[in-house]
């Protein structure tokens, strides 16, 4: 079996950051024992990735109590673009032939159940960034906490060529 190829006339996500306005961030260095992103294969699998902007988190608390869920769906895509900077260092964001698992975990107050909403902060992300090549399987799991108090945590699976 050969590994996937890009299709010809494929996105370049790096001039689609570049109409978004965005560039991608330098690598979230971990906050424990463990690497950022890993091949394996035609995988690579990226750690979860939180709210991390010019070394700060960009919010804490739970969504639904503190963190509405608008603010909370725009952290799911800077943990996204995160996820992205991981990608990028290990095998280059052009070899990204599909996203395709996505996992979102969502800190949430008592009775929040809008956690598809927030991920899809994530999931719009990749699909902008990436056409239909970004569309994903995925999911959205509410959570008690989340590291450094957190908000959200995103968590991507992706397949390069």
């Amino acid at each position: 079996m050969t590994a996937a190829q890009p299709a010809a006339g494929a996105v370049d996500p790096h001039a689609k950051l570049a109409e978004l306005g965005l560039t991608l961030p330098e690598v979230v260095p971990p906050v424990a024992a463990y690497v950022p992103a890993v091949q394996s294969g035609t995988h690579v699998y990226v750690s979860g990735q939180v709210p991390i902007a010019d070394g700060q988190l960009l919010a804490t608390g739970k969504v639904g109590a503190g963190v509405s869920p608008e603010q909370a769906k725009q952290l799911a895509q800077q943990c996204a673009l995160n996820a992205l900077a991981a990608v990028d260092a290990l095998v280059g964001l052009e070899n990204v032939v599909k996203v395709v698992k996505v996992t979102g975990f969502v800190a949430s107050a008592e009775g929040f159940t809008g956690q598809p909403a927030v991920i899809n902060g994530a999931s719009e992300f990749f699909v902008a960034v990436f056409g239909e090549a970004g569309r994903h399987a995925r999911s959205a799991v509410g959570v008690a906490e989340l590291p450094l108090g957190a908000p959200v945590e995103v968590e991507v699976i992706v397949e390069v060529a």
